[in-house]
């Protein structure tokens, strides 16, 4: 069984036990490098210029990058440590509406199945707009159709799990995408989980 390891800081020793290391740096560069090309392939990069499709090959090596590592990485990377059962996630989602939902150390459940729906929606872009500029698929209508689609849920999609973070921030008085940079959350205490979601 993993343990956490507290944050070293010899000037603040206090601090250091109020933190623990949950996020390892090929997560966080993979979540505001895909943040950013998202950002950038949706709303000013043109769909045929040509920055428009580098930024995606770099979101889509990202992504492979992501996907490697969620089998092989640390333990709050890995796809067995976040993403849930159905059961696990109906629970999850009762508890929320009764507003007892506990804090996940890692992806809560919810935030487990959205980043699967975005691995997915990103995969779709990626792959659709990798097959628009072969020759065999140039002007194909379903591609153009099917990368359009998928652009315009992954913006929804990306929509939710923004206010997902700011309602987990508020509701458990923290703030995920600081953690999301630094890579440090508030250390556990007795109410809090930190088992898979997929085991429930």
């Amino acid at each position: 069984m993993e343990h956490f390891a507290p944050a070293a800081s010899s000037r603040d020793p206090a601090r250091s036990r109020d933190r623990v290391k949950v996020w390892d740096p090929i997560v966080r560069i993979f979540h505001w490098t895909v943040a950013g090309g998202v950002i950038a392939n949706l709303t000013f990069l043109r769909h045929e210029e040509t920055p428009h499709i580098y930024v995606g090959y770099v979101v889509v090596t990202a992504l492979a990058v992501r996907l490697i590592w969620g089998i092989i990485g640390r333990r709050h990377a890995r796809f067995a440590s976040f993403v849930p059962s159905p059961v696990g996630l109906l629970r999850y989602f009762r508890a929320m509406a009764a507003r007892r939902e506990p804090r996940y150390i890692g992806h809560n459940p919810a935030g487990g199945a959205m980043i699967v729906v975005l691995l997915v929606l990103l995969a779709t872009v990626g792959t659709s707009g990798w097959m628009m500029g072969l020759d065999q698929f140039w002007g194909v209508g379903w591609v153009e159709t099917l990368h359009e689609t998928a652009a315009n849920v992954l913006i929804g999609a990306v929509a939710l799990h923004v206010i997902g973070a700011i309602v987990e921030s508020v509701r458990h008085r923290e703030n995920l995408p600081l953690a999301m940079v630094t890579g440090y959350k508030r250390a556990p205490t007795g109410t809090d989980i930190d088992h898979a979601p997929a085991a429930d």
